[in-house]
């Protein structure tokens, strides 16, 4: 997802896609424990996903943008 695409939505959008970025990382680092997650680079793309959105939202606080 782009960031283009994330600062379009609303603030309600984004609380919901952060948790649910927060609920995908906590089931691949699951994965991962138990051997069972193939491609190893999502745990990094989850992760970058995550700190896009909190970088939005701050920036919402903030009046940045």
């Amino acid at each position: 997802m782009k960031v283009e695409e994330v600062r379009a939505r609303s603030d309600e959008e984004l609380a919901k896609q952060l948790e649910e970025a927060y609920q995908e990382l906590f089931n691949l680092r699951f994965r991962a424990a138990t051997k069972q997650l193939v491609n190893h680079r999502e745990l990094r793309n989850a992760k970058r996903k995550i700190a896009r959105l909190k970088t939005i939202i701050r920036e919402r606080e903030l009046g940045i943008r």
